[in-house]
């Protein structure tokens, strides 16, 4: 088995091999960036949550088995939804809160039966409506009812009602509040997870207190640390989402001196981390090792190493690891592809990205927004808006959606053609579309058009941000931006 993986490391060495050069940063490709969801994916994919459970019938009359089906089916769909309109009426309530009006008897007076569900409903529509402008009361508003709610019979909190308070507390830059909860919540027996991490690093801004959270989690001994190997992935693989890749390498020493093997996991996380900052021998190094520790790619392995040959400038490597990826049997997807011509549009070249973007459809992968998104980008950067549009024009027409992302280039490529009215349209046909613009959209827009000398239509942009309560906090920042 080893002398066989150690045959792989070698061919993907050689492939790999492109001399000493400086590397400014490995930008590994991130869908995340390209896509309208909230949640966070690293290009390492999800860890499997979730096991599946055969389920079993002592009756095997199959129209027995239908009825019962059906019948638990309505009955849980009739219990979700008077969970939904009971969280609505206390919302409504928690609303009226103000000076002289007391939330808690009129909650309880409301009969309501207090669940898990109840009160994940409840939190995630405050969570929701969150603001620069609403975040005092919000807090507030959310801590009161999560208080209520523990007073209730025949109800305990769960962990991921503490996970929800403590995410409206960090959204509500509340931190003091959320570190008092997350205390209460292990002073209660309540066991840690990756996700109660994962909270309390991303608000962590200095380095220096997010390796003291990192040693506290460490060194917990109610840190369920599972679906991961042991804490140390758990925690590597929260580092990595939020790009805090010097404290990563610190953990992976830790984790050594620890008695900790490293597994695939870990050394794509490490590998991920020391092409980010730049240290290309380490990444051999660890390359190596993980051959020779017996370890073949997954792959997420060859995701990386397809974005390294693509920003590298490598396509004739690429298309090699491509075919080796198909002899060990995994068939390469949309994202190793978009990952590729994503690092061969960093590097500049288009006609391999065009040949690669072809090769996937030819494949049968589909391209996705982000696929397109990309494609897109490396056209408005190199400057051929006009093959940028007909690509943007394509993607409607094939049925993908652009999201913000996609928007924000098309955009900014128009506006380096100097055609500023067909910009706004663009920024009008995104909003109809129910796309709503981000700060970035704002900025890149307003920036070409003072640029241009076009001051009226850059105050008319903003101005409408402003009435549609866009970024308000954030207005200072937009008025002193300049794009050169």
């Amino acid at each position: 088995m080893k002398n066989g993986t150690s045959a792989i490391y070698r061919q993907l060495k050689y492939q790999l091999a492109f001399g000493r050069r400086i590397w400014a940063g490995f930008g590994v490709f991130s869908r995340n960036l390209c896509s309208n969801r909230d949640d966070v994916d690293n290009g390492f994919g999800r860890i499997e949550d979730f096991l599946n459970e055969s389920w079993k019938s002592s009756n095997n009359d199959p129209n027995v088995e239908e009825k019962s089906w059906e019948g638990n089916f309505c009955g849980r769909k009739g219990f979700v939804d008077e969970v939904k309109s009971d969280a609505a009426r206390i919302l409504e309530v928690l609303h009226q809160d103000c000076p002289g009006f007391d939330a808690k008897p009129v909650l309880s007076d409301l009969g309501v039966r207090v669940s898990g569900l109840l009160v994940r409903e409840v939190l995630f529509g405050i969570l929701k409506i969150i603001s620069y402008s609403n975040k005092n009361r919000c807090a507030k508003l959310g801590f009161k009812f999560f208080v209520w709610s523990s007073e209730q019979e025949d109800y305990r909190h769960t962990t991921n009602a503490y996970h929800m308070m403590m995410e409206i507390f960090a959204e509500c830059e509340e931190f003091k509040a959320m570190w008092r909860l997350f205390d209460d919540m292990i002073e209660k027996g309540y066991l840690t997870t990756a996700r109660t991490f994962n909270i309390l690093i991303c608000t962590c801004g200095e380095a220096g207190i997010a390796r003291k959270v990192v040693e506290r989690f460490i060194k917990s001994k109610t840190f369920n640390y599972r679906p991961f190997r042991h804490s140390f992935n758990a925690i590597l693989h929260s580092l990595l989402s939020l790009n805090q890749y010097r404290l990563i390498e610190w953990v992976y020493q830790q984790m050594l001196v620890n008695g900790h093997s490293p597994d695939v996991l870990t050394y794509n996380i490490i590998m991920c981390a020391e092409f980010r900052l730049g240290k290309l021998d380490h990444f051999h190094c660890l390359l190596d090792e993980m051959g020779r520790n017996g370890f073949s790619p997954d792959f997420h392995t060859y995701n990386l190493l397809l974005h390294v040959l693509g920003k590298g400038d490598k396509p004739l490597a690429a298309l090699k690891l491509l075919n080796h990826m198909k002899e060990v049997g995994i068939d390469p997807t949309v994202l190793h592809f978009t990952t590729l011509i994503d690092g061969l549009s960093r590097a500049g070249n288009l006609e391999a990205c065009q040949y690669f973007f072809d090769e996937m459809v030819k494949q049968g992968c589909v391209p996705d927004v982000v696929s397109y998104t990309v494609m897109i980008t490396g056209y408005v950067v190199a400057g051929q808006v006009d093959k940028a549009r007909e690509i943007f024009s394509e993607m409607i027409n094939r049925g993908q959606l652009p999201n913000v992302f996609t928007y924000n280039s098309m955009i900014r490529g128009l506006c380096m053609d100097r055609k500023f009215d067909e910009a706004l349209l663009m920024l009008k046909e995104m909003e109809s579309r129910g796309c709503n613009p981000n700060f970035l959209v704002y900025t890149t827009i307003v920036g070409y058009l003072r640029n241009a000398g076009k001051l009226y239509q850059a105050h008319e942009v903003i101005k409408q941000m402003v009435e549609k309560g866009r970024y308000c906090h954030l207005l200072s920042k937009i008025k002193r931006y300049r794009r050169c």
